[in-house]
């Protein structure tokens, strides 16, 4: 069964799960081959490089920095257009459904279902989340590094795309978190009224689902095998979770998190995957 679609279906199931009480380091690198030093005289000589021969080679790679940080700034430009104007494309329009019939009946029962979540070991779901996290956000690091220090193609483009999918969630929580403003379960009255909050740090959208959705996906797909989507979206699944049974956010903020998450990875990864690497890229946009 493609591992996607079940991903697909268990969002689907959240929407409709109101009224249950919850819900339920790849850096080895390789090492060079090894060659006995040897002693020259050259090595010794003080002689004065030609002139300008420092000068052009700073000048080579300042530019090559500035063009890959232009070509960087330039996706993400384009790629903010594009998230922004993607919930009102046609073929988008039965998941925008799903997902605004799902929070809608989410935010009715939302103080419901929190009354439903048993007390206490607060500590070891937070724990759990952060492991989960850690652990990912680790291992898609030590992939990266491995990439550029073996020249890599597949690596490397992952871990640039990781990147870029972290940057991209950012500019889109960081909007819905100030205008939302919406309080956790146990702040104020209890309701989780909206619009009392003006920062990052309040409860919709649950950011850790969305940025932890976003970097499992581009995983998954990078490396469309089987036990690296179970790990990758098992490792979001149990951040999700854990912050919710934490009581630190309502259900709906996960729903909202963990779906924009799974869609800003997956049209990142679209976008600017090569088909040459995964077989699981289509890629429907050009830089």
């Amino acid at each position: 069964m493609d591992i996607d679609k079940v991903v697909l279906a268990a969002l689907a199931a959240m929407v409709f799960s109101a009224a249950a009480p919850c819900q339920t380091a790849l850096l080895a690198l390789p090492a060079d081959n090894a060659k006995a030093p040897s002693f020259q005289l050259s090595a010794l000589r003080m002689d004065t490089p030609p002139e300008g021969a420092v000068g052009s080679t700073t000048t080579q790679d300042t530019g090559q920095s500035h063009g890959f940080t232009a070509r960087i700034l330039r996706r993400g430009l384009q790629d903010q257009k594009e998230l922004y104007a993607a919930p009102f494309k046609p073929s988008n329009i039965k998941w925008d459904a799903l997902v605004l019939a799902g929070t809608g009946a989410l935010l009715a029962t939302d103080r419901r279902i929190e009354n439903q979540l048993p007390d206490g070991s607060f500590q070891r779901y937070q724990n759990s989340s952060n492991v989960a996290i850690g652990g990912l956000a680790a291992s898609l690091a030590g992939l990266w590094v491995y990439g550029i220090k073996t020249s890599n193609p597949h690596a490397k483009e992952t871990g640039i795309l990781e990147l870029e999918t972290l940057s991209n969630t950012f500019l889109i929580y960081a909007p819905m978190q100030f205008i939302a403003g919406r309080q956790r379960p146990g702040e104020g009255n209890g309701n989780g009224d909206f619009l009392l909050h003006h920062g990052l740090n309040t409860s919709f959208p649950g950011g850790h689902a969305m940025f932890t959705w976003g970097m499992a996906t581009v995983l998954a797909r990078e490396y469309p095998k089987t036990w690296v989507r179970v790990l990758a979206y098992g490792a979001a699944g149990t951040v999700t979770v854990s912050r919710f049974m934490a009581h630190d956010h309502w259900s709906s903020d996960m729903l909202v998190g963990s779906a924009l998450g799974f869609a800003i990875g997956t049209h990142i990864f679209h976008s600017h995957c090569d088909p040459e690497l995964s077989s699981s890229c289509h890629r429907h946009a050009k830089d």
